[in-house]
């Protein structure tokens, strides 16, 4: 199957990802700068999953860059993706309207793992699907950026037992990992063209 389709879907669920984290900030009840303090919490919130979303979306991009049509098995994985994707609204809302307390950062933890896990099995599928010899494959590699965020994210969901401002430390670092570009794909896309 043409790949087109896939892109264009997850294209649109992301976007509407975003749509529904900005229309939960809410306007602040006064007109000077001291107002926007009691939101700042699920602004910040908002900040770090927008990058989190950001991050997914241009990693998927660069994923189906490198892989030509899909099978049925990619459909679903893409699918899983895009549901723990579609949670992060959620968790975020919920993370900032109460202030970073234990409970949701740990859930915010919880979600960002099975973000995590869903990108690992959907880079595994397009590997399958494209065999242990394509570009796909040689692009993803051992992916240990992707499997240190992982581990990563497991510790902090833990430590948001102890002390939630760790865990959110260490979400903001994983994050800050990802901002910089992983150009792994876009090496192996440019040394197939040679």
């Amino acid at each position: 199957m043409n790949k087109g389709r896939i892109e264009a879907f997850s294209d649109g669920v992301i976007a509407i990802i975003i749509t529904i984290m900005v229309l939960e900030l809410k306007t602040p009840h006064g007109e000077t700068l001291h107002a926007l303090l009691p939101l700042l919490p699920v602004a910040l919130s908002y900040v770090l999953s927008f990058v989190y979303v950001g991050i997914y979306w241009n990693n998927h991009h660069h994923l189906f860059h490198a892989v030509k049509q899909v099978r049925g098995s990619v459909l679903w994985a893409n699918l899983h993706l895009l549901f723990w994707l579609s949670i992060i609204p959620f968790v975020t809302s919920w993370m900032g309207e109460n202030h970073f307390s234990q409970w949701p950062v740990m859930m915010y933890g919880f979600v960002l793992v099975m973000n995590a896990l869903a990108f690992i099995l959907l880079s595994k599928a397009l590997v399958v699907q494209a065999g242990p010899d394509s570009t796909i494959a040689k692009a993803v590699g051992k992916d240990r950026k992707g499997k240190l965020s992982l581990s990563i994210y497991i510790v902090s969901v833990g430590l948001a037992f102890v002390d939630p401002r760790i865990s959110l430390a260490l979400y903001t670092l994983v994050a800050l990992i990802w901002v910089i570009p992983d150009r792994r794909i876009e090496r192996v896309l440019l040394d197939a063209e040679k």
